[in-house]
């Protein structure tokens, strides 16, 4: 039997993909072959917000329904072509890939990394390029609540001087980027913490900042940890790991004020491709150096 693969050239490297016939969302019927058309789709969005920045993955080599685990070495074999970044953390240190091109976003697909997830920072750790608000539905609670959370936190980053662009986190909930200059990052942490304290007192039946389960029920959790160097959020026009294609999907405050049903803010590889092709990239401003803004003092 002939072998399942094929090479393409991409911006002159020579990539292989193999198994494009491979059933990854059998909710969906979608083939690795469909997330590779996806991902090729929303790459010049999707690029710039990786740029400079180490890639971990969510990985399913046989689909959603199979084995998923999280890579973040770059894998043994790889070509030497990959643009890699040694991070340094408690543990020791991980090489791993930076998602600069085409060429290495194919490869990489081509792996099932399905997920791909990057910290909000650039090539040092220590400053911080962005700011995230994670919002998360605790048991009880709908996107509808994450909505109603996100336009309360939106008000809260404008008193204080800061513009946030929305995106569905292609899961439960929503999260909230803000372009920043480049900040220290215990910084950047203090300042989310402190929001996510002050939402708390100011709207408890709402929001939570504390981490315990049972803190969450009936709350949308503000996780001002995903602000620490060594956490890392899902990127824009991510797929999920989910029954079906969904993604992490930049939105307009307008969608997310009128809101009124928690499926309306779920979109597909498909709609989002769409989307993106109608609309541009709706968290552009993320990648614009115009856009950077400092932080409140204190």
């Amino acid at each position: 039997m002939a072998e399942d693969r094929t090479v393409v050239e991409i911006d002159g490297r020579r990539v292989s993909l193999s198994h494009l016939g491979r059933l990854l969302y059998p909710g969906s019927g979608t083939t690795k072959a469909g997330v590779l058309h996806y991902y090729t789709q929303v790459a010049p969005a999707l690029l710039p917000h990786l740029a400079d920045r180490p890639a971990s993955f969510l990985r399913c080599p046989d689909g959603v329904d199979g084995e998923r685990f999280w890579a973040k070495n770059i894998p043994l074999g790889a070509p030497d072509w990959i643009p890699t970044l040694d991070v340094v953390h408690h543990a020791g240190s991980t090489r791993q890939i930076v998602l600069a091109d085409l060429a290495t976003l194919m490869w990489s697909a081509n792996l099932s990394n399905l997920e791909i997830h990057v910290p909000q920072w650039r090539i040092a750790p220590e400053l911080h390029d962005r700011l995230v608000v994670d919002l998360d539905p605790g048991e009880g609670t709908t996107m509808l609540h994450c909505c109603a959370a996100a336009l309360a936190v939106r008000q809260a980053l404008e008193r204080d001087g800061l513009r946030a662009w929305p995106k569905t986190s292609g899961s439960k909930g929503l999260h909230l980027g803000v372009p920043l200059r480049p900040t220290a990052a215990g910084r950047v942490s203090r300042y989310a913490e402190r929001l996510a304290r002050r939402l708390a007192t100011d709207l408890p039946e709402l929001i939570v900042s504390r981490m315990a389960v049972e803190a969450r029920r009936g709350r949308v959790f503000l996780d001002w940890s995903q602000n620490a160097s060594a956490k890392t959020t899902v990127a824009p026009y991510s797929l999920r790991a989910r029954s079906v294609p969904t993604v992490s999907a930049p939105v307009t405050w307008a969608e997310v004020a009128d809101c009124r049903d928690p499926a309306g803010l779920v979109f597909t590889a498909d709609q989002v491709a769409e989307r993106l092709a109608r609309d541009g990239d709706l968290w552009a401003q993320l990648t614009d150096p115009e856009a950077a803004q400092e932080l409140p003092a204190g």
